[in-house]
């Protein structure tokens, strides 16, 4: 198997062959940047006049003629004015030009066959034999660097791997990721909505969606409380201040939804709620008895993404944290991480995910996007390192990944199509404590500068809900489902029996309905099938008698046995989390 440097260096190549490509068929395009990205490449284009998903095939075809001809990449190193001379009639690559000169790194220029680009390198050896397996996927809109400021581009989106057995499982991966896609799902299932009057990024829950969602949260709050956390409340606005103090206003402020009262206070809707829990803490003196001090909080964050990047639930404007902050002193973080570990390991043995480490560190080489001081970074990380090593975990460390005010363990999971999510996260801050001046009095009776662990379980519910509606395929398992059961009546005559074993099962705290429409009862199974109802049980006149439910299961395996039986098996599910 190949490594991923190979991989990704393989895709950045494909990404130059599909510049050279669209470079010859279309006279006057500007090309402007082509990364490697997971399972694939992507380049962003000025056309002069729009192309669309219909021209993907002749740009394919191009690729595929241009490669026969190449040789390996060659690494040329420009002055500024050679540079600036070569991309004179293209203004976003003498932009990213001016951008290397100030950052005094030298300009390094790729060339294969008759294209040459801009570029830090990362390429393979022999593009002639290796560049085989690709797929152009689709084109999408895309602003020059990602700001609504600048100019919208044409982005061309392809997919590479290095054999074709892997690019054909990939595809039909992708296949089934669509049929899963939890906007369509979430739609069918009547989960959430999306009003064009409410706005972008803003989801509505229906009765159903909300249900899921206190589920979830539930489960949490019930590791939460056995771990000795409880429950605080936040408004979600702030003063400016605050984030002034935290930092958040400098390091976040183009996130955040700004406000400006009558009286012309400046105030923020909240992105995180961290910094309001240290204002809670805050609020008396405490000794290192009192500590740990552990706050939960589920609750609504606000950020102004940009509405190009907005997706379904995926990434959206309003989305709910089960957020958690440990106020502690250094000696009882390693045990506070421990506590929290097994949480995350609980909760996502439940659903069946296996999880990655990952170490997220601070980019020492852009120290200015952080808090505090090196020396500091350097020590929490290390504590880092050494509670993964105590729990025998591997972890890969991913650097320039860390949050602004410290590093973190995260949680990468892979759903049943083998795609990877980043899911919980452990966070160590030195730095916000040292803000908000957050001290104890020590054993020696003296003040000492406390630390925070910041912890998510799910992170974002809202995205955390996408994940597994695709990993489940809508296919909750009993103890999560919204409807469990769904009797079905197969005449007006058995209606009335029909209710009464519903209301035995909901006596029983399981989520029930009687489907008693004047529909055919196929018609009746189908749609509880296509609801993704666990079961469904038919009652007739054999049931009647028999006092017997005859259950079917939305896979369509049947089976008969009595109420109470079904009623245990129900309860043991979900008890069981199954």
């Amino acid at each position: 198997m190949k490594n991923a440097e190979y991989l990704n260096n393989l895709r950045h190549s494909t990404a130059h062959l599909l510049a050279a490509a669209v470079v010859e068929l279309y006279p006057g395009v500007k090309p402007t940047i082509g990364p490697a990205i997971q399972d694939g490449f992507y380049y962003d284009f000025d056309f002069p006049e729009a192309i669309s998903d219909k021209d993907l095939k002749k740009i394919d075809q191009k690729m595929r003629e241009i490669i026969k001809n190449w040789g390996s990449f060659q690494r040329l190193e420009a002055t500024e004015k050679e540079a600036l001379d070569l991309f004179s009639s293209n203004e976003f690559k003498t932009e990213l030009i001016k951008d290397i000169v100030n950052s005094g790194a030298k300009i390094t220029l790729y060339k294969s066959g008759n294209f040459t680009d801009l570029c830090r390198g990362g390429h393979i050896a022999n593009p002639k034999e290796s560049i085989k397996y690709f797929k152009l996927m689709s084109t999408a809109g895309a602003y020059w660097r990602g700001s609504e400021k600048n100019k919208m581009l044409t982005r061309i989106y392809g997919i590479a791997f290095d054999s074709q057995d892997k690019l054909n499982d990939h595809l039909s991966m992708l296949a089934e990721a669509k049929k899963r896609d939890h906007k369509k799902l979430g739609k069918e299932l009547d989960l959430f909505v999306f009003s064009e009057l409410v706005g972008p990024g803003l989801p509505l829950w229906t009765p159903k969606g909300t249900l899921l969602r206190e589920l979830l949260d539930d489960y949490v709050w019930s590791l939460r409380k056995a771990k000795g956390y409880e429950k605080v409340e936040i408004p979600h606005i702030t003063k400016k201040e605050l984030y002034e103090r935290s930092g958040h206003w400098s390091k976040f402020s183009n996130e955040l939804f700004k406000i400006t009262t009558r009286e012309g206070h400046e105030f923020a809707m909240k992105p995180m709620n961290c910094p309001h829990h240290t204002q809670i803490y805050a609020r008396r003196k405490w000794s290192f008895r009192d500590l740990p001090q552990r706050y939960a909080n589920t609750t609504m964050c606000y950020r102004d993404e940009q509405t190009g990047e907005l997706s379904g639930l995926s990434r959206v404007r309003s989305f709910t944290q089960d957020d958690a902050h440990v106020f502690t002193q250094l000696k009882d973080v390693k045990q506070e991480f421990m506590n929290i570990w097994e949480i995350i390991e609980e909760f996502y043995g439940s659903f069946g995910f296996d999880l990655k480490i990952r170490l997220s560190l601070h980019d020492p080489v852009k120290f200015e996007n952080y808090l505090g001081d090196p020396k500091i970074w350097a020590e929490a990380e290390n504590t880092l390192r050494k509670i993964v090593n105590e729990k025998n975990a591997v972890a890969t460390e991913a650097v320039g990944e860390a949050a602004f005010y410290g590093p973190k363990i995260d949680f990468m999971a892979n759903d049943s199509l083998g795609r990877e999510w980043q899911v919980a996260t452990i966070q160590l801050d030195m730095n916000m404590p040292r803000s908000f001046d957050l001290n104890c009095t020590n054993e020696k009776g003296e003040e000492e500068q406390i630390y925070m662990i910041h912890a998510a379980i799910m992170g974002s519910l809202e995205r955390f809900i996408s994940i597994i509606i695709e990993h489940f395929a809508g296919n909750f398992p009993v103890w999560l489902s919204p409807v469990q059961v769904v009797v079905i009546p197969i005449a007006d005559r058995h209606r009335v029996f029909a209710e009464e074993v519903a209301e035995s099962l909901k006596d029983s705290g399981i989520r029930v309905n009687v489907n008693s429409k004047s529909e055919s009862m196929q018609k009746k199974i189908r749609n509880s099938q296509k609801q993704k109802i666990n079961y469904m049980l038919i009652i007739g006149d054999q049931e009647i008698q028999s006092k017997l439910v005859n259950v079917r299961l939305r896979n369509g395996e049947t089976a008969t046995m009595s109420q109470d039986d079904f009623k245990n098996k129900i309860l043991d599910e979900v008890k069981q989390k199954k």
